[in-house]
């Protein structure tokens, strides 16, 4: 065997071994998109992994953060599940439009109805929250997944900056700094859109006023010409 040849084999079992240890890191339950608008309201799909190869997730449990309260946490109807939200009473309660709210939801279960996340496949699972704090960068939703061999794995464990990530982080999303509105469009995009739209009604009512007046001047040139036409022909009766 050639050095090349050494060389190269060495490189694909080294590369191998890269990909085979690095699997497991990307297996986690994990926030989609991992980042919002602070302030606003946002849909986040809990994605869940089936890391074993000899047993299927049944149950997922999402707990909430307590220490900024979410007032609102809807999930989206998933398909072979079935889902169940638990509140609880606030220690603190918390403002929304004016409103004191004294509880708030503190965790989502989805139980599999059927054979759930098999080996080799993924689930995510829909969530509409909010409205995200303005006084926070992230909130830690921990979260329990469950095996059909009754085997739990805890993703609950916190992520330090500057920290290797631990074996079983939480999941995590990141506050942004919020937009000019809710909708997640700026005041100056609004504004933008209605000139827009003023200038293209202002230039469709030119352009059938100038339409309008090039009509009418055919008309009047024509309905002169046949005024002198006729003038003309009075005129030789006339003479005749």
């Amino acid at each position: 065997m050639s050095k090349f040849s050494r060389l190269s084999l060495v490189g694909g079992v080294a590369a191998g071994s890269v990909l085979l240890l690095a699997g497991p890191a990307f297996a986690h339950v994990s926030v989609q998109p991992g980042e919002a608008p602070k302030g606003g309201y946002a849909v986040v799909n809990f994605k869940v992994p089936n890391e074993r190869d000899d047993a299927s997730t049944v149950k997922l449990e999402v707990t909430l953060p307590t220490d900024h309260p979410l007032a609102s946490a809807m999930p989206q109807p998933v398909p072979g599940w079935k889902v169940s939200v638990t509140k609880s009473k606030l220690a603190k309660p918390i403002e929304m439009h004016g409103e004191k709210i004294n509880e708030a939801p503190s965790k989502i279960t989805w139980t599999a109805e059927g054979k759930g996340v098999e080996p080799g496949q993924f689930q995510q699972f829909p969530v509409s929250v909010g409205q995200l704090p303005e006084d926070a960068d992230e909130l830690v939703f921990k979260a329990l997944q469950t095996y059909d061999d009754k085997d739990v794995v805890r993703w609950i464990e916190p992520t330090k900056e500057g920290a290797e990530e631990p074996e079983n982080p939480a999941p995590v999303l990141k506050l942004t700094a919020a937009e000019d509105d809710g909708h997640g469009t700026s005041g100056a995009k609004h504004a933008g859109a209605k000139s827009d739209a003023k200038m293209t009604t202002a230039a469709a009512e030119t352009s059938a006023s100038d339409t309008t007046a090039r009509v009418l001047g055919v008309i009047g040139i024509v309905v002169g010409i046949a005024g002198v036409g006729f003038g003309v022909f009075a005129g030789r009766r006339r003479s005749a």
